[in-house]
């Protein structure tokens, strides 16, 4: 069972507390992709301490840019070791834990397969839903200069790589189906992706494991302190 301890984070102006030799401390906001890497924390069953870093002044602080210069959640810092970007940190978590199960061996087949996967999300996945959020379309002739090449190539492509499997590496759950399955769920929600029977059979029983229910309902019950300026600015 994992052991989020959920805090306001210390903020001085000499900068953030300073943490113990191996503690794993996760910063992040509730409305972010911090949401993905809560997911991995709590599957992992480690204790770690959350601190929550708002949008605006804290987030581009000159603090919290010792920890991540890109003024940007989530990070992770254990020790001295500090890892940012999403899909880093997964699978940072799941070769610092190995006991919790959560990537192939180094040694097994299925290693290839766990990263083509984890960085097929975080890679032509998560650019092609941002350009279509932005409303970015690439002209039919500079299709090859992008790495997703179209949405219709991206859709197509993940909906032959679920279609039929419970997870998406061999037999096992791993940090790429917490990535992938995280992210096809919010491209669902936003109508980013269309809801395809084979990716809604696919992110549905991942969801439904305790450690996305846990993380769900850990972030949710921090949006009401910590909402996003954007959601602010709608109302």
């Amino acid at each position: 069972m994992g052991g989020g301890v959920t805090a306001v984070v210390a903020f001085h102006e000499t900068g953030f507390d300073v943490a113990m030799a191996d503690e794993l401390v996760f910063y992040t906001h509730p409305m972010s992709r911090g949401r993905v890497a809560r997911w991995m924390m709590e599957e992992i069953g480690q204790p770690y301490r959350t601190e929550v870093i708002d949008f605006g002044p804290m987030m581009k602080s000159a603090a919290y840019l010792e920890v991540n210069p890109m003024g940007k959640v989530p990070a992770l810092r254990q020790g001295k070791t500090i890892v940012t970007e999403t899909a880093a940190i997964c699978a940072y978590l799941a070769d610092a834990f190995p006991d919790a199960g959560l990537a192939p061996p180094p040694t097994s087949a299925d290693r290839g397969a766990y990263f083509r996967w984890l960085f097929f999300a975080a890679g032509p996945i998560e650019a092609v839903a941002t350009n279509k959020a932005m409303g970015f379309v690439l002209p039919a002739e500079r299709a090859g200069m992008a790495g997703y090449g179209s949405l219709e190539l991206v859709i197509g492509t993940l909906k032959s790589a679920v279609a039929g499997r419970r997870y998406i590496v061999g037999e096992r759950f791993t940090a790429a189906d917490v990535y992938l399955a995280a992210e096809m769920d919010w491209m669902m929600q936003f109508g980013i992706f269309p809801k395809e029977p084979e990716f809604l059979d696919y992110v549905k029983p991942l969801q439904a494991r305790p450690a996305a229910i846990r993380a769900r309902e850990i972030d949710d019950a921090l949006l009401a302190a910590h909402p996003h300026p954007f959601a602010q600015a709608a109302k």
